[in-house]
């Protein structure tokens, strides 16, 4: 009977231990209305953080794609090269390549224009001396009732040869190596001169000229000539 008082003792030990985890569970299992605010507030927080953007990457920027590679260029004389040098230090934006591209361009445009008889179109692209003699070219062959069909089957070489900076004026002369397909005919259809099924081999050589200062960045035909 003595071991009574230490079994009370225990009794009321464990009576107070489960009076204490009802409360706590009372109390922590109770919902106060917050919790649903508290969710959200910590998904709006999440997405937060999604459009962090590291710092030096705008928005929506993507990695730069590898340029493509042009060609190797030809070993250009010394004059030519010096010449181009001169030409990009009056104007820092020339550039030889996309030169070319434009020359390309303007061959191709400048000959269906002729053939076609499109004074107004050739007028912008070339200067008065080369304007007169493609204008007079025109004149006569529409005065003679014939026609002109001209297609440059490839444009096989198309090179630098001169270049020079003459106070603010550049010159630049290019070599071009095409095949091309040159009819004419008569007003019945009947072929003049030509061969309409086999391309010719032509050389030409085109000289432009562009004032480094002008705003304006076309270049103008100022001489042409045949090798």
């Amino acid at each position: 009977m003595g071991d009574l008082p230490h079994y009370a003792d225990i009794i009321l030990f464990a009576m107070i231990a489960a009076f204490l985890v009802l409360r706590l569970r009372s109390v922590l299992g109770r919902r106060t209305g917050n919790e649903r605010r508290r969710d959200l507030l910590m998904r709006q927080a999440d997405a937060s953080r999604d459009k962090v953007v590291a710092l030096g990457q705008p928005p929506g920027q993507r990695a730069a794609p590898v340029p493509m590679r042009r060609p190797a260029p030809a070993v250009l004389p010394h004059s030519v090269a010096a010449g181009l040098a001169r030409i990009h230090g009056a104007d820092g934006d020339f550039d030889p390549a996309q030169f070319l591209d434009g020359a390309r361009a303007a061959f191709e445009m400048i000959v269906a224009a002729f053939a076609a008889g499109e004074k107004d179109r050739l007028r912008p692209l070339l200067s008065d001396e080369v304007f007169a003699p493609f204008a007079a070219a025109i004149d006569a062959r529409k005065a003679a009732g014939e026609t002109m069909e001209t297609r440059i089957a490839e444009l096989r070489r198309l090179d630098i040869v001169e270049a020079a900076l003459a106070g603010t004026t550049a010159r630049v002369t290019v070599k071009l190596v095409s095949d091309q397909i040159n009819v004419v005919r008569a007003h019945d259809g009947s072929i003049v001169d030509g061969d309409p099924e086999h391309p010719i081999e032509k050389i030409d050589f085109w000289t432009f000229t562009r004032d480094t200062r002008s705003r304006d960045p076309n270049w103008v035909l100022v001489a042409t000539g045949s090798g």
